[in-house]
């Protein structure tokens, strides 16, 4: 089984828990660690904007991933929510293995 880790943004601090523990709740992701408030320069509406957000990392299988991916944009207030993902490669099995059992694939 792949197992994937997951970034997300979002408007606050508020947000991010709110979406992590409805997405964690619905065992779409194992668990989710939020990160405080960082500062975000992107380029949207033909210029550079600038804003604070909140960062997530959820835990999940590949499996899981379009259904974890789908909610946590139906619950977004953004037009285009920042969710990507990539591959963890390796880790501490007994870790993994939790991961694995704690995600509904």
């Amino acid at each position: 089984m792949e197992l994937l880790t997951v970034y997300a943004t979002f408007e606050n601090p508020e947000q991010a828990r709110a979406i992590s523990k409805t997405v964690v709740g619905e065992r779409l992701a194992a668990c989710a660690n939020i990160f405080q408030p960082h500062a975000s320069i992107y380029w949207w509406d033909g210029e550079v904007q600038s804003a604070t957000e909140c960062a997530a990392l959820f835990k999940t299988t590949e499996k899981s991933f379009e259904a974890l991916k789908t909610r946590i944009a139906e619950l977004h207030s953004y037009e285009c929510p920042c969710i990507v993902a990539w591959e963890i490669e390796e880790g501490h099995k007994p870790y993994l293995d939790w991961i694995a059992k704690e995600t509904v694939s």
